[in-house]
């Protein structure tokens, strides 16, 4: 019983520290993620001779980090000039919700549409797009904190093996913590790597299709899908589903906007169901219903970051939990086929 009670109080704790430190441990994490993003790059750096014995390791760390965070900077920039020019043709979009609806009545000769009509009637697209706005803003300000957090873990990257020694004089232990952090860098930098590079290989397809259908700002729809593919499950479906919607608002009419849930529901379909799982394989040993579980839980707490975050910290924790006896049968649980390394 008394073990119960603490279970439930530290597990309160914990959710109250997530929910109100939000601010504080999201752009942590985010940092952490870019560390790991350089050191994988980093190392492919090292392949090359030249650059292993002529470059400095601050010098292959300030590069990468350059170009991710210079990457970011042109992204946004290139958002806002689009989400801009989607909020000026808003007068366009409502007029064509009205023939949408009309359509769609005589199609079903019912009634049912007029309550549809009411709520697009309010529908307000200029505030849709004021929120998409704000986030953009806090991913700006977050990202001096990331810039910032990630500064000093590459400053404390130097002396952490060291201080790992020193702090684990009984070299067992030590060899079990550094193959415990050996596997989560190994298993988080092949998830952030294969994720992009499939993610970015759905927004550019999707950019192209979308570009030769004549939607507009093609960019931030490809940037859209880009981002919500790195949501599991529900992510792509999402990201199908957007510019299917709106392009049916731009047209006012169906056939555009099936051709879109076609041709990206068919990209999202080959790269994520056929291409990703072959690239990744087992690698993250993961059980399907532990990962939209894990979605549904840190999408509660973090909302959409927590969506986008929900993987990587599952893989953490499941890494962790296979390296203790008492916490072994939990990482078995959350296992994809009940085995772990």
């Amino acid at each position: 019983m008394k073990n119960i009670t603490y279970f439930f109080v530290g597990a309160t704790g914990i959710i109250v520290t997530l929910v109100y430190g939000q601010s504080l441990i999201v752009p942590f994490i985010f940092a952490l993620l870019l560390w790991f993003l350089v050191r994988k790059i980093r190392q492919t750096l090292d392949r090359v001779p030249f650059i292993e014995k002529h470059f400095p390791s601050w010098l292959k760390n300030f590069i990468p980090s350059l170009i991710i965070l210079t990457v970011i900077s042109l992204i946004t920039k290139i958002l806002l000039v689009n989400i801009n020019n989607l909020a000026a043709h808003y007068p366009k979009y409502e007029a064509n919700i009205e023939m949408i609806i009309q359509q769609v009545n005589d199609l079903l000769h019912i009634n049912i549409i007029d309550n549809f009509k009411t709520q697009a009637a309010e529908f307000n697209f200029t505030k849709l797009f004021s929120n998409l706005l704000q986030s953009l803003t806090d991913l700006l300000s977050n990202t001096f904190m990331i810039i910032i957090y990630a500064l000093f873990i590459f400053l404390e990257e130097g002396n952490f093996a060291q201080k790992l020694r020193n702090a684990y004089s009984d070299k067992s232990r030590y060899d079990k913590l550094n193959h415990i952090l050996a596997n989560i860098e190994k298993s988080i930098a092949n998830y952030i790597g294969i994720k992009t590079l499939t993610s970015l290989s759905t927004g550019v397809l999707s950019y192209i299709a979308l570009l030769f259908i004549g939607i507009d700002s093609p960019l931030f729809w490809a940037f859209l899908i880009f981002l919500l593919n790195f949501i599991p499950t529900i992510g792509s479906i999402i990201a199908t589903l957007f510019p299917t919607v709106f392009c049916l608002l731009q047209f006012g009419d169906f056939m555009p906007a099936l051709t879109v849930l076609i041709i990206v529901g068919a990209i999202q379909l080959i790269i994520g169901n056929i291409l990703e799982p072959k690239i990744m394989g087992n690698s993250l040993n993961i059980s399907p219903l532990v990962a939209i579980t894990s979605l549904l839980i840190w999408g509660t707490i973090w909302g959409v970051t927590g969506m986008l975050l929900s993987i990587p910290i599952t893989v953490i924790m499941v890494i962790i939990f296979a390296h203790f006896d008492n916490t072994k049968p939990i990482a078995i649980m959350l296992s994809e086929k009940g085995t772990i390394d």
